[in-house]
C-alpha cells in the first residue's frame, strides 16, 4: 500500500512537472536580427509589450554597423541558420537571390487575408519595394515577400519663425516656382541665407533636378531620355537646367551651396540661419537633436508646371522578411502584423522620428512627420524606374548644374555637354 501510494505520488509529481515543462516549451520565442541602432531601444520596449500580451517572447538582436550586419546575414544564409525574422540590405537582385534560395516566406496570402486588411494598411509605394510583379526580370513568382517598417521621402522644409520675420504666412509655404522665387528678394534684403542642402554631394542636386524633370515633361519623357530616345538638348530639359539659374538669380539659394555638405546644411537650418532646406525625412531626428525648439514645416518643391504632378524621391525605409524554414514562421507573421498595426507604428514613429509605413496612423504622429509621410503620394525613385542612366552622364548632369549656379555655364551649354557625353556612351554600348 505504501509502495503504491509512493508510486502514485511520484507519478502525479512527474505529471505536474511534465505538464509544467511542456507548457513552458509551448511558448515560442521569435528571434529578429536587425541593424537599426536608432530603433533598438524602442524595438525592445515593443517586444516586452508583445510578450505581456501574448506570452510570446521576441528577441531583437542588433548587429551594427550595416556592413557587419550584411556579412552576418550572408554567412547565416550559407549555413542555413538565419533567424526567424531578418532584413536584407542591398539591391533588389540581392532580395531575389534570397527568395530563390528558399530563405524568404511568400507573405501574399497573409497580406490578402480578411479582404487584404494587412496589405491595405501600408502606403502602396512602400509595399511595392517588397513586391515582385508578374513577369519580373528576376524570375520570382509574383507576390509580397517583405514587410515595410518605415518609409522615407526627400522634400523641402521651411523655417516658420523666419517666414514670419519676412512677412510671410508661416502656414502657407510657396506652392509654385514663381512664388518661391519671389521670396529670394526678401531673403537678401534681410541678410538671411536661402535654401541650404548637401549639393556638394551631387546626388541631392540630381534628386531635385529629377523632381522638376518629372513635373515639366512627365515620367515617360524622362524614361525616354534615359533610353536615348530624347536628347538632353530638348527644350524641356533646358527648362529644367534653367530653374537652377532662376533660383540663383532670385537670391533664394544660400551662398556656397554647391560646395556645401549636408551636415553643414543641417546645422545652418537647425540654427535658424537659413529659410529653406532640401533634405530627407531623416532630418526630423537630426534637427530635434540640434535644436528641439525649431519651428518648421515640410513642403513639396514648388512646382514649375501644372502639366504634370510634382514628384519627389521616396519609398520604403526598412523592411523585415520571415525565414521560410523557421519553425516559428506563423508566430513571426503574427508579430509583424502586430508591429505594423496603427498603435505600434505611431509609437515607433514618435519614439524614433522615422516615418510610419502604416498610412492609417498619421493622425497619431507629430505634424511634421505626417507632412513628410503624405509626400509618399508623389514618391518615385530610380530603383523602381526599370532603366538607369550612364554614371558619366549623371556626373556631367549634376556638375553642369553646379556650373550654372556659380555662373560658369549657361543651361544651353550644359544641355549640349551632357548630350555629348550621352552620345559617346550610347556609341560605346552599341559597339560592344
Amino acid at each position: 500500500m505504501w509502495f503504491k501510494n509512493l508510486f502514485l505520488g511520484i507519478f502525479v509529481l512527474f505529471s505536474v512537472l511534465g505538464c509544467s515543462g511542456q507548457k513552458v516549451d509551448s511558448k515560442p520565442a521569435i528571434t529578429i536580427w536587425h541593424w537599426m541602432t536608432d530603433r533598438d531601444a524602442t524595438f525592445q520596449e515593443l517586444a516586452k509589450k508583445y510578450e505581456t500580451l501574448t506570452g510570446v517572447k521576441v528577441n531583437f538582436e542588433l548587429y551594427a554597423p550595416s556592413d557587419a550586419y550584411s556579412q552576418k546575414i550572408r554567412a547565416a544564409a550559407q549555413g542555413i541558420n538565419l533567424p526567424d525574422v531578418f532584413g536584407i540590405l542591398g539591391e533588389k537582385r540581392d532580395f531575389a537571390s534570397f527568395i530563390k534560395a528558399g530563405h524568404i516566406l511568400d507573405l501574399t496570402s497573409y497580406m490578402e487575408a480578411n479582404n487584404s486588411g494587412w496589405k491595405n494598411s501600408f502606403f502602396p509605394k512602400a509595399l511595392a519595394v517588397n513586391e515582385f510583379i508578374l513577369g519580373n526580370s528576376y524570375g520570382i513568382n509574383p507576390g509580397t515577400y517583405g514587410v515595410p517598417i518605415d518609409i522615407m521621402t526627400i522634400q523641402m522644409v521651411y523655417n516658420k519663425k523666419l517666414f514670419a520675420q519676412l512677412g510671410l504666412n508661416p502656414n502657407h509655404p510657396p506652392k509654385t516656382l514663381p512664388e518661391f522665387l519671389e521670396i529670394g528678394a526678401k531673403i537678401k534684403a534681410n541678410g538671411l541665407q536661402g535654401l541650404v542642402s548637401g549639393w556638394g554631394e551631387v546626388w541631392m542636386i540630381d534628386c531635385l533636378a529629377n523632381d522638376y524633370a518629372f513635373n515639366i515633361m512627365g515620367k515617360d519623357k524622362v524614361m525616354a531620355t534615359i533610353r536615348g530616345e530624347v536628347p538632353y538638348t530638348d527644350l524641356d530639359w533646358v527648362k529644367v537646367f534653367s530653374i537652377f539659374k532662376q533660383m540663383q538669380d532670385s537670391g533664394v539659394l544660400a551662398k556656397g551651396l554647391v560646395t556645401m555638405i549636408n551636415k553643414s546644411a543641417e546645422q545652418l537650418f537647425a540654427n535658424e540661419k537659413a529659410v529653406f532646406a532640401f533634405n530627407g525625412s531623416w532630418c526630423v531626428n537630426v534637427y530635434k537633436g540640434m535644436n528641439p525648439n525649431l519651428e518648421y514645416g515640410a513642403m513639396l518643391p514648388p512646382q514649375a508646371s501644372d502639366k504634370y504632378p510634382m514628384s519627389i524621391w521616396g519609398g520604403a525605409g526598412s523592411s523585415f522578411m520571415v525565414n521560410a524554414r523557421s519553425k516559428n514562421k506563423e508566430e513571426a507573421v503574427k508579430f509583424l502584423i502586430w508591429l505594423t498595426d496603427q498603435d505600434q507604428q505611431a509609437y515607433l514613429s514618435k519614439a524614433t522620428n522615422n516615418l510610419p509605413a502604416n498610412k492609417n496612423c498619421l493622425a497619431k504622429i507629430p505634424e511634421v512627420l505626417a507632412q513628410f509621410a503624405r509626400g509618399m503620394e508623389y514618391a518615385t525613385h530610380p530603383n523602381v524606374w526599370g532603366v538607369s542612366e550612364f554614371s558619366l552622364v549623371i556626373e556631367a548632369f549634376d556638375r553642369g548644374i553646379q556650373s550654372i549656379i556659380i555662373g560658369e555655364k549657361t543651361p544651353e551649354q550644359v544641355a549640349a555637354e551632357v548630350q555629348q557625353i550621352k552620345d559617346r556612351e550610347m556609341a560605346k554600348r552599341k559597339a560592344k
